[in-house]
């Protein structure tokens, strides 16, 4: 009985970044979930929820997935065993994995971009995507996409509520 966890418990996978710019100026073509390999203080950062995904990418070198870019700021109540705040870690993937996405990011057309960090279980992880870069007339498409969307939401709660407008 005492493992079973509450019903009443929190979020159990807390994010603790995000990249919103990432959904605006790429299509999200597939998303993996990726450990990553950390050194030092850098867990108890991320347990105070520090971390910046802007400018984060990832790269694929000698059949190996690296996240380059991703900021982690110093452990508040560290010393002089502080890890460096901007430096590639190394992401965990299986191999035909990393086969498939080298396959799909050879051609140049496609990126890795991080999209989430977030802790499961105790352990750290990254949602990676498999993305193509939007053009600016896609980025306007979408943007009165949304927009229309938006309208026939309010008109369809305005019939229901009885508002003539």
């Amino acid at each position: 009985m005492a493992n079973k966890k509450s019903k009443n418990a929190k979020n159990q996978n807390p994010v603790i970044a995000t990249n919103r710019r990432a959904r605006h100026d790429y299509t999200i073509l597939d998303t993996w979930e990726c450990g990553v390999v950390l050194v030092g203080t850098e867990v108890k950062a991320l347990r105070e929820g520090k971390a910046s995904l802007n400018d984060a990418f990832a790269t694929i070198d000698d059949g190996e997935v690296w996240l380059r870019g991703l900021h982690i700021p110093e452990y508040s109540h560290g010393n002089w065993t502080n890890h460096p705040t901007r430096r590639a870690r190394k992401l965990l993937l299986h191999r035909a994995e990393i086969d498939s996405l080298t396959g799909k990011v050879r051609d140049g057309k496609n990126t890795l971009i991080p999209l989430k960090l977030y802790f499961k279980d105790g352990r750290l992880k990254v949602e990676l995507g498999l993305a193509r870069g939007k053009q600016d007339y896609d980025k306007r498409q979408d943007i009165k996409r949304r927009t229309e969307e938006r309208e026939i939401t309010r008109d369809l709660g305005r019939r229901i509520k009885g508002i003539k407008g």
